[in-house]
């Protein structure tokens, strides 16, 4: 069963996800199970297929909403159950940016190995992201820009984050294509990812150990 929705993960197929999450449920099978053993996997293929070149943009945003479907049916028992996920995550594109492709597969990514996900979109005000460090309390603030006009904003959200003493115990990751190494060493920001999975095993090494 869990072999068979990884499988309909990869094949990109919506419907087939949806009724065997819910024939699994029917079968009693615990939806943290259905989660680590047949969602998760799905995902982590299909992002060992695009750091391989073999699944493109299109490929992997298709795999996600067929994730999404299984996910989105199993995500409020596992909350209600009282488990726990790995952390949360606060993370949006930056003012001035609408370009969220990538931002949206790294919400897939982090969301599919564990983590709790707060969206908060594209174009976003340097000041709701600091609200949402507030409110939400979450390990790992993610910022994305797509734009050279628009990347200095992670550094000013970094110095507001760094103004308001809310450093201490959050670790901002910042990627996009403008984005680079030395980039995330100028603005002091805690890494640099250059695309969805190697974030998630960046925020795995950061919040993990």
């Amino acid at each position: 069963m869990f072999e068979s929705i990884t499988e309909a993960i990869i094949e990109m197929d919506e419907m087939k996800v949806s009724d065997l999450v819910h024939k699994a449920l029917q079968e009693r099978n615990d939806p943290s199970d259905i989660l680590e053993m047949g969602l998760i996997p799905g995902m982590k293929e299909v992002a060992r297929l695009f750091v391989r070149k073999e699944y493109y943009v299109p490929e992997v945003l298709l795999a996600s909403e067929s994730f999404y479907a299984g996910f989105n049916i199993i995500i409020p028992l596992i909350r209600s159950s009282g488990k726990q996920l790995k952390a949360k995550v606060v993370m949006g594109v930056v003012e001035g940016d609408i370009h969220d492709i990538g931002k949206n597969i790294v919400k897939v990514m982090f969301e599919a190995s564990g983590y709790e996900v707060i969206d908060l979109g594209r174009d976003v005000p340097n000041a709701k992201f600091i609200d949402a460090v507030e409110r939400e309390g979450p390990k790992i603030l993610a910022l994305s820009s797509l734009m050279t006009t628009t990347m200095t904003r992670m550094q000013e959200i970094i110095e507001m984050l760094e103004r308001g003493h809310l450093r201490d115990g959050l670790r901002v990751l910042v990627g996009g294509a403008p984005v680079n190494e030395e980039f995330a060493r100028k603005i002091k920001a805690d890494g640099y990812s250059p695309d969805a999975p190697s974030a998630v095993q960046l925020a795995d090494e950061l919040i993990c150990g």
